[in-house]
């Protein structure tokens, strides 16, 4: 029993401690899927609709804390710093389990606890208005109407 003790502690000594839900921690930088308020990915941190609806959430949850993808372009990623620190909202930039790719996630407002909310990628929580304004367009009129008429 002592033995497996000492091994056990010498594992975590050389390797550092088993995360729990490993994959789940990659994907959301660090944290738990079941605290997430809302991701952003790369190419969704760059419009504009989409930053003010993050701001949105930021004002919905004061007591959250923000974690940016270390490895994003550094403008990106400073001006969304400077939105966070002049709302005073913690935020931690995450250099472990992230890369620089367009679908990867650029940003996650998290919780202390579970909170579990069913939907939180910004444009599924959010769609956008444009999709619905192209479904009301007028109907073309035919050469013969325009003729006539």
């Amino acid at each position: 029993m002592a033995q497996d003790d000492l091994q056990k502690h010498l594992d975590n000594a050389m390797y550092g401690t088993p995360l729990l839900k490993p994959e789940e921690q990659r994907k959301y930088m660090g944290t738990f899927r079941e605290r997430c308020y809302l991701t952003m990915k790369i190419t969704q941190m760059k419009n504009t609709e989409d930053k003010a609806n993050f701001l949105k959430e930021l004002t919905q949850h004061p007591d959250a804390a923000v974690l940016l993808n270390g490895a994003m372009a550094i403008d990106l990623q400073s001006a969304y710093i400077k939105l966070i620190n002049e709302r005073k909202v913690k935020f931690t930039v995450v250099n472990d389990f992230v890369e620089n790719t367009p679908d990867a996630l650029g940003l996650v407002l998290t919780a202390k606890e579970a909170v579990n909310e069913e939907v939180i990628d910004i444009e599924e929580k959010y769609p956008k208005q444009a999709a619905s304004a192209v479904q009301t367009e007028q109907p073309k009129k035919s050469f013969w109407h325009k003729l006539f008429h």
